[in-house]
């Protein structure tokens, strides 16, 4: 009687009776008494003796059953035990899952660990955007442990010189999403996107492609008159937009201003660091015009937004001020030109010194020796300054 090989492929098939048979060598055909037939490798072990599934029959056929016990075998020879083995396997293997990550969820994992600390939302928004609009097509759904530099330079390459500013915030996010994912162990070894020392060997650098786009700005010598124009406009877009103008503030800055913010005896309105963008609390010095639109907001006033929106709780809408311009048919213009129009303004008609006008605007000295010795905000000088400025807008010439 053979040893090994007692069964048939049609003894198999026909078989429906519940038990156990032998096709020798420790494989035994295993058939439930719900009739589900499957493959078992039995062996001794330091003598106990072991079982150790191998596959359904409708998977494993007999011929398949065969080898995998032939396996088991051989490994018994090499003194290894089947079984643990298996088990060993299913465990690592379970573990590699767990560590295992897309991109794209570590993407969302570092957006949402880090949420908290941007400014608006504005900020996530553009990442989640970015990220699946430029990465996700190329690796978004692979594991992050096989992003390299191929994948990245696939992603960047076909941006990178007719979208270079888009480009270059998209290499930084996956930057910053690869160091995330290698601290959170879900890789390892170097980052790919990294820009100095390995992409800036195989990309042009930024400052070669991109061209500085200034914000188109009006004139100083026509702001006058564009303030009579608001002046003589109903509502209160044309209000906020004139409290930009006279403090050189940005949109966000005005539209986000709430009532706590401003000193009204003392004619100062201070931004917290939290919404200025070089997060450094700003004191703004508010001329006379300035204080008058605040008065005028303040009659009636409700809630916390000095220029609250149609929606409870919330200010206006940062859409408000392209649409008043598109009113008004001024579309040649920006709002966040008015900032660069000031600045005009003081460095050629007047005798203000450069640090007071960029103090105004809230701009960081980069200068490390000269940001050392500004310590000071410089506002009584300001106040003047502002004074002078909301002069001038309303046709009064600077004294100095």
């Amino acid at each position: 009687m053979r040893t090994i090989n007692r069964l048939s492929a049609q003894a198999v098939a026909r078989n429906v009776k519940p038990g156990l048979y032998s096709d020798g060598g420790g494989l035994y055909l295993q058939i439930t008494r719900a009739g589900v037939k499957s493959w078992l490798f039995r062996y001794m072990r330091n003598g106990k003796a072991r079982g150790m599934g191998i596959g359904p029959l409708h998977t494993v056929t007999l011929a398949e059953a065969r080898i995998k016990a032939l396996n088991c075998r051989r490994q018994l020879l090499d003194d290894i035990d089947p079984l643990d083995e298996k088990q060993t396997r299913q465990v690592t293997q379970k573990i590699v899952a767990a560590k295992t990550k897309s991109f794209s969820e570590c993407a969302e994992a570092y957006i949402e660990a880090h949420r908290a600390g941007w400014k608006n939302v504005k900020h996530g928004a553009q990442w989640e955007s970015t990220l699946e609009t430029y990465a996700g097509p190329v690796f978004g759904d692979l594991p992050i442990s096989a992003v390299d530099t191929a994948l990245v330079m696939k992603a960047l390459e076909p941006i990178w010189t007719t979208k270079n500013e888009t480009a270059t915030r998209v290499r930084g996010r996956i930057e910053s999403v690869l160091d995330w994912a290698t601290v959170s162990g879900y890789r390892s070894g170097e980052n790919p996107a990294r820009w100095k020392g390995h992409l800036d060997h195989l990309l042009a650098k930024p400052s070669k492609i991109k061209k500085v786009v200034h914000h188109p700005a009006l004139p100083y010598a026509e702001v006058p008159s564009f303030i009579t124009l608001l002046r003589d406009q109903g509502g209160t877009a044309p209000l906020a937009l004139e409290l930009l103008i006279l403090t050189a503030t940005r949109t966000n800055e005005v539209l986000n201003a709430s009532w706590d913010e401003i000193d009204m005896e003392n004619r100062i309105w201070i931004i917290p660091a939290a919404r200025m963008k070089a997060e450094k609390e700003h004191r703004v010095p508010l001329s006379k015009p300035a204080m008058e639109i605040l008065k005028t907001q303040q009659e009636g006033a409700e809630g916390d937004y000095i220029f609250p929106g149609q929606r409870d709780g919330r200010p206006m809408s940062n859409m408000v001020f392209l649409q008043f311009l598109k009113r008004i048919e001024r579309t040649d213009i920006t709002v966040h030109g008015f900032r660069s129009t000031f600045r005009d303004w003081v460095g050629e008609t007047t005798n203000y010194p450069r640090e007071v006008a960029e103090a105004a605007l809230a701009h960081t000295v980069k200068n490390k020796v000269e940001a050392a010795y500004a310590r000071g905000d410089l506002f009584i000088k300001r106040a003047k300054m502002m004074q002078d400025w909301a002069s001038y807008l309303s046709g009064i010439a600077p004294k100095n």
